[in-house]
């Protein structure tokens, strides 16, 4: 037969909540000094295109491709 287990208390419920929210605010913090990063210019470890090519002109260069039109 089940029986019902214990009640958690109050204080670990909370303890585990704040633990919870705590990991998204530190990943919200860190994007967004990236972001700051990037649209001052001064990332260093974030990679982006500045440009757009269009795909025609990435096939001239890749050898022995054919264009897919």
């Amino acid at each position: 037969m089940a029986v019902p287990k214990k009640r958690t208390s109050g204080s670990k419920r909370k303890i585990r909540n704040h633990a919870w929210k705590s990991k998204s605010v530190g990943k919200a913090s860190k994007s967004f000094s990236l972001a700051q990063s990037i649209l001052s210019g001064r990332s260093r470890s974030f990679y982006y295109v500045t440009e757009k090519k269009s795909f025609r002109m990435n096939q001239e260069y890749l050898p022995n491709s054919q264009a897919v039109v």
